[in-house]
């Protein structure tokens, strides 16, 4: 196992975890919570695996007390959790739903009582089915309600959260949510997709302006992008520029409104024969242009790419086994490899090179701001065996890219902290309950929590390094 240098991380560096809502809370019809895209599409047959729901999930609305008491067993100074907006605004706008609101207050408090920071998520992917059925993310006015709902939480709990997250992974969203449909609300419409992606930059710009003028001063805004570290499989010029194809509509079209208030060119010519970009109205990329005091990334497993050889429509295999478009709009003629070396159960290649890699990248790109790493983990076949889940294989992931972190460190660039994904066992969207992120294991039947030996690990590091 690598050993990861507690010296490589600096002062006040946050050890935490992080989940999302509709993953662990169940009590999907209590407290006044309105229906999501994720309620319908889990409930729509096909759709997941195994036919499994969130309806239930962890039960972490009513356990969230137990939860906490794990974080704090495990010494984490931070906690990264998202805000169901159906549990504040049950139809995506109109009067707030004060049971919801409730809900989170006292988690908070709870976490305050502990001594763990809150970070939080607005959205994790749970957008209200009613403003879906108006037209969801490619549709204008869903930016401009989740200002409005943005503005909501933060006047309530602004006091209390110094790290404020606008969305999760909108590259999810937008692509595997409308262009390849293999997540809520599974449509496959490659230029609802592209409005999407840019919609959800304006939500961000919106939320961010809205946040601002009701958090406290020293309060921080950040998002958290699944940054795609991409390879081309030779350094021949035709692999090279698959790459930079795929960069753009997998980086660039965040990347670009967020920090140069700007789309990528090349991305806007070449997805012109998908859309006229009419979405984008006079001002909106400066809207988008709303800076963040640190960059949220998630990172899992590397992208390997090439020009694509032959025939073929572009479209890949999904779990499932049936083939679905490629989410990656306009990169139709790029054929994505599966990289070398062990998987996790996600099928997604080990390599902690790809996450030195990306954090320097991202470096380069905007060396002014930091980093905060709001994901990063790995899903594996787990089993209790004698009350003991001996995952092993985890922490030899964790050990790797942590030490991958540590090295990105030292050559300059500025984290700030590690969130691993995930606290728990949970609802893994298509996946339903066949793959295990957590560092507690869930018995789905029973809601016994079993911490695994990768949590016993990440708490004995976390002690060394305030030790140090």
């Amino acid at each position: 196992m690598t050993e990861v240098d507690v010296a490589a991380f600096p002062d006040g560096f946050l050890w935490g975890a992080a989940t999302a809502a509709y993953q662990i809370e169940g009590a999907v019809t209590e407290g006044g919570r309105g229906p999501s895209i994720w309620d319908t599409f889990s409930h729509t047959p096909g759709r997941v695996l195994a036919g499994d729901t969130g309806d239930v999930a962890d039960d972490h609305y009513h356990r969230w007390p137990e939860d906490l008491d794990l974080l704090q067993e495990l010494g984490v100074d931070a906690y990264r959790f998202s805000i169901a907006w159906p549990r504040i605004q049950p139809s995506g706008s109109g009067p707030v739903n004060h049971a919801g609101l409730d809900h989170y207050q006292r988690l908070v408090e709870g976490l305050l009582e502990r001594d763990i920071t809150p970070v939080v998520t607005l959205y994790h992917w749970d957008l209200p089915q009613a403003l879906e059925d108006a037209g969801g993310w490619p549709h204008r006015d869903t930016a401009e309600r989740f200002a409005e709902y943005a503005s909501i939480v933060g006047e309530v709990l602004g006091d209390r959260i110094g790290v404020w997250g606008t969305l999760n992974e909108p590259w999810c969203s937008a692509f595997l949510g409308y262009a390849s449909g293999v997540h809520a609300p599974g449509r496959t419409d490659r230029a609802a997709a592209l409005a999407a992606a840019h919609h959800l930059n304006l939500g961000h710009g919106l939320a961010s302006q809205a946040l601002r003028s009701v958090l406290p001063a020293g309060a921080q805004l950040t998002i958290a992008l699944n940054l795609h570290q991409i390879r081309p499989a030779s350094d021949a010029e035709e692999d090279l520029a698959a790459a930079h194809q795929v960069d753009d509509v997998g980086n660039g079209i965040f990347l670009g409104p967020l920090f140069d208030g700007a789309y990528p060119p090349t991305l806007l010519e070449r997805l012109r024969p998908v859309t006229d970009w009419a979405f984008v109205r006079d001002g909106d990329e400066a809207r988008c242009h709303a800076p963040v005091d640190v960059l949220g990334v998630n990172y899992y497993t590397p992208t390997l790419v090439r020009r694509r050889r032959g025939s073929g429509d572009g479209r890949v295999s999904h779990a499932h086994g049936e083939s679905r478009a490629t989410p990656f709009v306009g990169c139709e003629d790029v054929e994505f490899l599966q990289p070398p070396g062990d998987t996790t159960t996600m099928g997604w290649a080990i390599d902690a090179t790809g996450l030195e890699d990306l954090l320097l990248a991202v470096h380069h790109r905007v060396p002014d701001v930091p980093v905060l790493i709001t994901e990063n983990g790995a899903a594996f076949d787990d089993v209790v065996e004698d009350g003991r889940v001996r995952d092993t294989v985890r922490i030899d992931y964790l050990a790797d890219h942590l030490a991958a972190v540590g090295r990105a460190i030292e050559r300059g660039v500025d984290v700030r902290g590690y969130l691993l994904w995930s606290l728990l066992d949970n609802f893994e969207w298509s996946f339903g309950y066949a793959r295990r992120f957590g560092l507690v294991h869930v018995d789905y039947d029973t809601q016994t929590r079993t911490p695994k030996d990768s949590a016993w690990w990440y708490r004995d590091l976390i002690a060394r390094y305030r030790q140090r």
